[in-house]
């Protein structure tokens, strides 16, 4: 047993992964851009909540997208069409993005000239929620199809972000899902998480949601993490 070395794999993944965030806050502070770590489950709305986001914030902010998919530039045509620079990451069956694959997509933005880039990551309320990305800032969505029991599932994507955004609303009533037991349960494991409940297909909530991340990016931007 003396002769056997054991690594940790993990353990080095996460270090690497780990230092190499660090390095695109370092990047993301000095530029003064305001990245934002998009998490959710696939079909939950990401794509449409950031292009509805990047809508109501033209004329205030210059932004981009990274698109996080396992295959397929689908969500970035989306993105083109809207006139928004995007990049592509297919990770090729992973399923989430490290910082590493971020700060190679980041290298193809300008980010001197950029206020805001949204990192839309790849569907999955897990891994996503483990890795940090570099990012200034942490949402996730969840829409109202998918019922409010996934904060029982998957307490730490609950727990690692800044907002919640509930879309889908115009579902509601939906007897699979109760917004108050869920916004209940969210702030008993994150008392600081600010919820917000949107539609994309209506416009119901897009622009308070808008406006409070921009009031994140004005007074935070410069910061190297969100307090």
């Amino acid at each position: 047993m003396d002769n056997i070395r054991l690594i940790d794999l993990n353990t080095e993944i996460f270090a690497d992964n780990d230092n190499c965030a660090e390095e695109i806050r370092e990047q993301l502070k000095a530029t003064n851009t305001f990245m934002v770590n998009v998490m959710a489950s696939p079909g939950s709305g990401k794509t449409s909540v950031i292009l509805s986001t990047i809508d109501q914030l033209r004329g205030q902010f210059r932004t981009a997208v990274v698109e996080g998919d396992i295959e397929s530039s689908v969500d970035s045509e989306k993105i083109a069409a809207a006139g928004v620079q995007a990049v592509q990451i297919n990770t090729r069956g992973s399923c989430h993005l490290d910082a590493v694959v971020v700060q190679k997509a980041l290298q193809g933005l300008p980010l001197a000239e950029l206020d805001i880039v949204f990192i839309e990551n790849i569907g999955n309320l897990v891994c996503p929620a483990e890795f940090d990305i570099g990012e200034s800032f942490k949402v996730m969505i969840l829409s109202v199809p998918e019922g409010d029991d996934k904060i029982q599932k998957y307490p730490l994507m609950f727990t690692v972000s800044d907002a919640l955004i509930i879309n889908k609303v115009d579902y509601l009533p939906d007897e699979g899902f109760d917004v108050e037991r869920l916004r209940s349960r969210a702030k008993k494991l994150n008392p600081n998480i600010k919820v917000f409940e949107i539609s994309c297909r209506t416009g119901k909530g897009v622009k308070e949601w808008s406006q409070w991340l921009a009031s994140q990016r004005k007074t935070k931007a410069k910061w190297p993490t969100l307090i």
